[in-house]
C-alpha cells in the first residue's frame, strides 16, 4: 500500500463531503456509514487507527451490567435506556462482524445468599433487555457447578454463581477491519497523518491543514463538512475551531493486566461483581491467555498513557481475594492503560459512575463534534454523526443509512470452518489457522497463501501471530511503523510485551521490505517500537 498514494488521495480539488478528524471506534464507524451512502470522505488519524483509547477496551461488546444496577439503583431512565441501546447493538455487533465477536460466558460468583436473588434478578432483566438478540437465557448454579465452569475461584464459602452472556471482541482488528469496509466504499483513509489547524472561509469550516507525521509535509484537505471524532482529544479541536470553546470531556485511566492463559479457562470469563471502589472486574479468555481489568482512575489527557504499579497493584489484590491461587507481579506478561473519554452531564459524578453516554454537538462554523461513547454503541453513533452532517451542510447521501446489515469486510463469506481449509490447502497448523481464521475472516486465505510464499515462520514460538501477517498488514492494512504491526495488526505486544521484542527485529527487517527502508528509518523505528513497548511493560 504505497504511502504517496494514500497521501495523495486526500490532495484532491474538489472537496470531500466529509472530513473526519480520529481513526478509533468511533471515527471508523463513521466513515463506514458515511461512504456507504455514496458521500466523498476523508478520514485522517494522527497515529495509528485505534493507537489510543480503541485498542485498549475490556475486549466486551456489552450492554453494562454495571449500568443497569445504578439504573435500578437510582431509577435512572438514561441509564437504562442506555443499557437497552447497547445491547441491540451488541447483537448488531456480533451478527455484522461474526469474525472478529463471538459470545462469551461468564460466571459471576456469590459468596453471600442474600446477594443471590438480587444479582441473578439484574441479570435476568438484562437478558430480557436484549430482547431478541440475547446472546443465551443466565442461569443460577450452585457453588460446585461454578467452581467446575471457573476452577480458579476462591471454592471457601462459594455459595451459588450465575452463569450470562456477553459479547467479547478484537477491538485493533475492528477497527482496521472497519478502515479497510469504508475504503471499499470508495473513502480516502490515511494514519500517522495530524490536523493541525481548520480552515474557515466566511465563518464556515472548509477543510483542515494536515502534516504526514511520518514524512513531514504538510498540505490541505478540503471538505463541505468536518466530523470531530478525536476521542480524548475532542476538545482540543474544539479549540482549534473556538479558542473560547469549554471543555465538555473529563478522563479516567482503566487498566489491564495480561496473565498466562493458565489463570483462565479457554472458554469461560468471570465477573466479580464489586471491588473496594464499587466497580466490577472482568477476568476474560482472550488470544490464549487471561485479560484482567479495569480501572477508573481520574487522570488528565496525554498521548500514550501508561499502566502505574499502584493501579496494577489494584487489580492483582481483588483478583487474589477471588482465586484459589496466587497470583504476584511476576505473574503479569504486560500491563496497559487507555482513556475513557467521558461527557461530563453530571458534574457532581465521579469518573466511575459517569454515564457512557455520547454527545453530538454542532458548532456555529459547522464543526460536528461527537464525544463519548463506547465501542458497542460505535455503529449508533457513526448513524447519528453522519445524519446530523447530511442536514446541516447539505450533504447529497445515496440513501439512508445501511449500517444495520452491512457485513464488514471478512465477514460476508466467514464460515467457522476457514481453519480447516487454512490447514488443509496450505499446509497451516492448526493454531495459526483458528487465528487467521478469527483474525481475517474470509480474508484469511490471502494471508495464507504469502505463508505459504516463504513467510510461515512464527513470530515467537509461544504465539500463533506469524510472519504473513507483517507482510499483509504493510501491503494491504495500513501499516506503517513496526509498533503498528506488533500491537494493532497482530496483538503480540498486548498479550506479551516480552516476546514482542524479542520478535521486534524481524517485524522491522520485515517491513523495511516491504516499505523501502533504509538503515536510518529502521533504526529510528526500532526506537520507536522499544519506545512504545514501555507502554505495555
Amino acid at each position: 500500500m504505497n504511502r504517496q498514494a494514500i497521501l495523495d488521495s486526500l490532495k484532491t480539488e474538489e472537496p470531500f463531503d466529509l472530513l473526519i478528524i480520529g481513526g478509533g471506534a468511533t471515527g471508523c464507524g463513521i466513515a463506514v456509514d458515511a461512504a456507504s451512502r455514496g458521500l466523498r470522505v476523508a478520514l485522517a488519524e494522527k497515529n495509528d487507527f485505534a493507537e489510543g483509547t480503541s485498542s485498549k477496551s475490556t475486549k466486551l461488546v456489552h450492554g453494562g451490567v454495571r449500568y443497569l444496577e445504578m439504573a435500578v439503583k437510582k431509577l435512572d431512565r438514561a441509564q437504562y435506556h442506555l443499557v437497552r441501546e447497547a445491547l441491540f447493538e451488541r447483537g448488531v455487533f456480533l451478527k455484522n462482524a461474526p469474525h472478529l465477536a463471538h459470545r462469551v460466558p461468564l460466571v459471576t460468583p456469590l459468596y453471600h445468599w442474600w446477594e443471590v436473588p438480587y444479582v441473578f434478578a439484574g441479570l435476568v432483566l438484562y437478558d430480557v433487555l436484549a430482547g431478541r438478540l440475547g446472546l443465551g437465557k443466565s442461569r443460577l448454579v450452585g457453588g460446585k457447578e461454578a467452581k467446575k465452569r471457573f476452577p480458579m475461584l476462591r471454592g471457601e464459602n462459594l455459595k451459588a454463581g450465575v452463569i450470562y452472556y456477553d459479547g467479547q471482541f478484537h477491538d485493533a482488528r475492528m477497527a482496521v477491519t472497519l478502515v479497510l469496509t469504508a475504503r471499499k466504499y470508495g473513502a480516502a483513509i490515511a494514519n500517522h497523518v495530524e490536523v493541525v489547524s481548520l480552515d474557515q472561509r466566511d465563518g464556515k469550516l472548509c477543510g483542515a491543514r494536515v502534516r504526514d507525521s511520518i514524512g513531514g509535509e504538510e498540505f490541505a484537505i478540503r471538505a463541505r463538512c468536518i466530523v470531530n471524532a478525536a476521542g480524548p482529544f475532542a476538545d482540543r479541536i474544539r479549540q482549534m475551531d473556538d479558542p473560547a470553546a469549554q471543555p465538555v470531556l473529563e478522563a479516567a485511566s482503566g487498566i489491564h493486566i495480561i496473565l498466562s492463559g493458565r489463570f483462565v479457562p479457554p472458554d469461560t470469563g468471570l465477573l466479580i461483581p464489586k471491588t473496594e471502589d464499587g466497580r466490577v472486574l472482568f477476568v476474560l479468555p482472550w488470544q490464549g491467555h487471561a485479560l484482567i481489568g479495569t480501572t477508573d482512575t481520574p487522570v488528565g489527557i496525554v498521548e500514550h498513557p501508561r499502566a502505574q504499579e499502584n493501579e496494577i497493584e489494584y487489580v492483582l489484590r481483588h483478583i487474589n481475594r477471588y482465586f484459589d491461587l496466587s497470583v504476584g507481579r511476576g505473574d503479569v506478561l504486560a500491563a496497559w492503560s487507555g482513556l475513557r473519554p467521558l461527557v461530563k452531564f453530571d458534574a457532581s459524578a465521579n469518573t466511575a459512575q459517569q454515564v457512557r453516554e455520547h454527545l453530538l454537538m454542532h458548532s456555529p462554523s459547522g464543526l460536528i463534534t461527537m464525544a463519548g461513547g463506547k465501542w458497542t454503541s460505535y455503529r449508533k453513533m457513526a448513524e447519528e454523526a453522519v445524519d446530523q452532517a447530511i442536514a446541516s451542510a447539505g450533504l447529497r447521501a445515496s440513501g439512508p443509512c445501511r449500517t444495520l446489515d452491512l457485513k464488514l469486510i471478512g465477514a460476508e463469506h466467514f464460515s467457522p470452518d476457514i481453519f480447516r481449509v487454512l490447514t488443509r490447502d496450505y499446509g497451516i497448523d492448526e493454531e495459526v489457522a483458528r487465528h487467521l481464521q478469527n483474525a481475517f475472516g474470509d480474508q484469511a486465505p490471502s494471508v495464507a497463501r504469502l505463508a505459504e510464499s516463504g513467510f510461515s515462520a512464527r513470530l515467537h514460538p509461544d504465539h500463533p501471530y506469524i510472519e504473513a501477517e507483517v507482510i499483509y498488514a504493510a501491503r494491504h492494512e495500513f501499516a506503517q511503523r513496526a509498533s503498528d504491526a506488533l500491537t494493532r495488526r497482530t496483538s503480540l505486544a498486548i498479550v506479551d510485551n516480552a516476546a514482542a521484542r524479542a520478535a521486534l527485529p524481524r517485524v522491522v527487517e520485515l517491513m523495511a521490505g516491504e516499505l523501502g527502508w533504509d538503515g536510518e528509518r529502521r533504526q529510528q523505528e526500532t526506537a520507536l517500537a522499544v519506545e512504545r513497548l514501555r507502554d505495555s511493560a
